[in-house]
């Protein structure tokens, strides 16, 4: 058995970023995501205190709610454009991935936190709906309008990127929920100026809150799948393991595959192929890393090479072994200080000799090793079995 472990990194640049998508495209595409969401936290920032100030004066949940919601929005996509350039440090002896995952835990952070905000307007809406409160729809209107016309900038700015990107996803998750708060807010102003029924602005809010709801839950599934480790959609062991017995010749086995994801872009696998006979091991892994870029997008493998038997079998089997009976010869058993010279099963199997001090074994019969009496001291004669 021959084992070969190699890492498809490419060229191992020290900066941790040679695998598939290339430093350039990596640092192009994360310089475009960290100068939107640049943009976008700018403005929602500015107009969220416009918004709490026009919620305050006209008395409005909806406008409030959303003055809240953007309040988090902006800490969201200010951590988001921090989990960018974090991402863009260099791989350290600690970190050898690099810091790439940094953006999945913002992701997911900001997912959890959609699930606070809805809680609290839901909260909220449902004091409104038993104290209903007097609105200014004049002002409501205004400010919801400005609102819409800021959120639907930040969300043109952020649409449209790399829809594998969580981090973006979550920043343009939370800018979508500023937007269907101002649109909220617009109706109903209308339904207040027109008819005068406040219950429309708590009712309106609830609804937003479903919607995002939706949205949120989806982020934090997929960015918790990312963290646990899961495999890309549409990837498993198995499916791997069978195209690259069809596709890799040399190839007698493959087993043990594992597959995961560093961030959605990154994907990384392990696995055990055990060689035909005769086979070039270091064309075979060649070949397994050819089909694993072209077939399923996996950059980074590490590829353990087997002639006969799989290591981590043999290990299990070894371990195994030890709690089992196998045979001993004296010298082992000497330098051991273990007596092992019976050939009686079960103590055999216990790995010890059950000898009295004088060398003698104790009687089967419980009524006759009693009669025996204690082991005579050192230097006394050794009792003859009666």
């Amino acid at each position: 058995m021959s084992a070969h472990h190699d890492h498809s990194h490419g060229a191992h640049d020290p900066g941790g970023h040679g695998h598939s998508h290339g430093p350039g495209g990596h640092d192009h595409a994360a310089h475009a995501s960290e100068r939107s969401l640049a943009i976008a936290a700018a403005l929602t920032g500015t107009f969220m205190v416009v918004e709490a100030v026009g919620g305050w004066i006209s008395g409005s949940l909806a406008l409030l709610a959303d003055a809240g919601h953007m309040l988090v929005d902006f800490a969201g996509l200010a951590l988001a454009y921090v989990a960018i350039r974090m991402a863009r440090r260099p791989a350290d002896a600690r970190r050898s991935f690099g810091y790439d995952r940094f953006q999945i835990l913002v992701a997911y952070s900001n997912g959890l936190v959609l699930f606070g905000i809805a809680g609290f307007i839901i909260y909220e809406a449902w004091r409104r709906l038993e104290d209903p409160a007097p609105i200014l729809a004049g002002p409501m209107f205004v400010v919801a309008v400005a609102g819409l016309l800021v959120n639907i900038a930040a969300f043109f700015v952020l649409h449209g990127g790399d829809k594998e990107d969580l981090n973006r996803r979550g920043a343009l998750l939370h800018v979508l929920g500023d937007m269907l708060g101002s649109v909220a807010a617009i109706i109903a102003s209308i339904v207040i100026w027109s008819t005068g029924w406040t219950p429309i602005d708590p009712i309106l809010s609830v609804l937003v809150c479903l919607l995002i709801l939706g949205n949120a839950w989806r982020l934090v599934r997929e960015s918790a799948h990312v963290l646990l480790e899961g495999s890309p959609a549409g990837i498993d062991g198995a499916n791997v393991a069978e195209r690259l017995g069809r596709r890799v010749e040399g190839l007698a086995d493959v087993h043990h595959v594992h597959v995961w994801m560093i961030t959605p872009k990154r994907r990384a696998a392990t696995l055990h192929a055990c060689l035909a006979p005769g086979a070039d091991g270091p064309a075979v892994v060649r070949a397994v890393k050819r089909v694993l870029r072209e077939e399923f997008a996996i950059g980074h493998a590490t590829v353990e090479v087997e002639s006969d038997i799989c290591a981590d079998g043999a290990i299990a089997d070894h371990d195994h072994g030890h709690g089992h009976a196998h045979p001993h010869d004296h010298a082992h058993d000497r330098t051991h200080g273990h007596d092992h010279s019976h050939d009686h099963a079960q103590d055999h199997r216990h790995g010890h000799d059950h000898r009295n001090r004088a060398g003698v074994r104790p009687s089967a019969n419980p009524d006759l090793s009693a009669s025996h009496g204690a082991a005579p001291a050192p230097g006394e004669p050794t009792p003859r079995p009666v």
